[in-house]
């Protein structure tokens, strides 16, 4: 098979891999160049990667996996010396700044690893190529492969697939959340070691340097969004990912037992990433978050916007006397706000214009706020606060039915 014809199988196969940071959802492939994909780094700028498989043949039958070795799509292989060469020719042409390369299970974990593994050496010894790689790593494969794939890559993901142990053993009885948090475990241990050498010993090449993410399918089983951010924060706090990506389940024939049988609406997706935000920058917790009745997110509101709606005697939350963990629930208040209204209201009272000038979401943020003009000159008297918070209902109210259809920024 021509190199162009497994390029055109193997970057479509790639495409179910969210695990690299995406700027929206992938464009759909030039005919010319097949494979980029449109990306954004950790310091938010845009950059493309060519995305491709090492190769789409497996031998595990992971039943939501259009790659499964029961299902009959297409199949190519790659050598790594092609993906090199594929690399270094688009990266020549400058239509990429790095490689993303994930694999099917081919022969075995180590036998998969060590093509994927050779693929990166090339590249980084023989062709000298800077830029960016993001290597998958393969679940089962040993310490020692994943160790070294890790001076070749800039970035190690193995994804933990689904969110409760119990599906994965259903739905891929070759795959186990121990294996794969294993995996994590490895990665984790090897990128501290290297940091404490290098703080130690000195200079010394860096261990993946960009940390490692994974990846869990949103609606593939009943699991739900409590299950999914819950698992969530407990991999960020056990491996220090620097993120968990989550992508929506693409229904396949002949589904199994326990598995979902339509697509899950993309604003879940987004309502994750959205929870997924809050819990690891702004304090909140994954049972705050995921309160519905059944444990799912609103996709009517954002989850923040939710959550004041819910504890509307939290609020109205004073500016100039709140700590920095108040100011974080005030819907329209983000991170870098919240901290210019801590040094701003060292030097004076914050008004509602001071607000407007740090280009808050006033509109967003008014009903759960009260600025310096809304307290009586005299000393902030309880009377004043009183009558603060009886004005806010119908604010509320009235926010309630402006936001009712509006996601709207944190």
């Amino acid at each position: 098979m021509e190199v162009r014809e497994k390029l055109a199988i193997l970057a479509d196969a790639a495409k179910y891999d969210a695990s690299c940071a995406s700027a929206g959802r992938d464009q759909a492939p030039s005919p010319d160049t097949p494979g980029i994909a449109k990306t954004r780094g950790s310091e938010g700028r845009a950059v493309s990667l060519l995305k491709i498989l090492l190769t789409n043949y497996c031998i595990y039958d992971c039943a939501y996996c259009v790659s499964r070795v029961s299902n009959d799509p297409p199949r190519a292989l790659f050598t790594p010396l092609e993906i090199a060469d594929l690399t270094m020719d688009y990266f020549r042409r400058g239509y990429i700044q790095g490689l993303f390369l994930s694999s099917g299970v081919l022969q075995s974990p180590d036998y998969t690893m060590e093509q994927m593994i050779e693929a990166a050496r090339l590249l980084r010894e023989e062709k000298q190529f800077g830029g960016y790689i993001h290597l998958k790593a393969v679940p089962g494969a040993s310490p020692e492969l994943l160790s070294l794939a890790g001076r070749y890559a800039d970035r190690l993901s193995a994804n933990i697939e689904l969110p409760r142990a119990e599906d994965l053993v259903q739905l891929a009885p070759a795959k186990t959340h121990q294996a794969i948090e294993d995996s994590m475990a490895t990665i984790h241990r090897q990128v501290l070691e290297t940091r404490a050498s290098r703080r130690r010993d000195g200079p010394r090449p860096a261990f993946a340097p960009s940390g490692q993410t994974t990846q869990m399918l949103v609606g593939a089983t009943a699991a739900t969004d409590r299950d999914i951010l819950a698992k969530a924060a407990a991999l960020y706090g056990l491996y220090d990912l620097r993120r968990v990506y989550y992508t929506g389940f693409s229904p396949i024939d002949h589904a199994a037992p326990g598995m979902a049988t339509v697509r899950p609406p993309v604003l879940r997706e987004h309502r994750l990433y959205q929870a997924d935000w809050l819990f690891r920058f702004y304090d909140f917790t994954p049972d705050e978050l995921a309160t519905e009745d059944d444990g799912s997110l609103s996709l009517e509101q954002d989850p923040k916007l939710a959550w004041a709606l819910r504890h509307r005697d939290f609020y109205p939350v004073d500016v100039n006397a709140a700590s920095r963990e108040a100011l974080l629930r005030v819907p329209g208040l983000g991170l870098k706000n919240a901290d210019r209204i801590l040094r701003l209201r060292r030097f004076h009272k914050v008004t509602m214009e001071d607000l407007r000038r740090l280009r808050v979401s006033v509109r967003k943020a008014l009903p759960f706020l009260i600025a310096a003009e809304e307290w009586d000159p005299a000393g902030d008297s309880e009377s004043a606060k009183l009558a603060a918070r009886l004005r806010r209902p119908l604010q509320l109210e009235l926010f309630d039915a402006a936001q009712a259809a509006l996601t709207g920024e944190f």
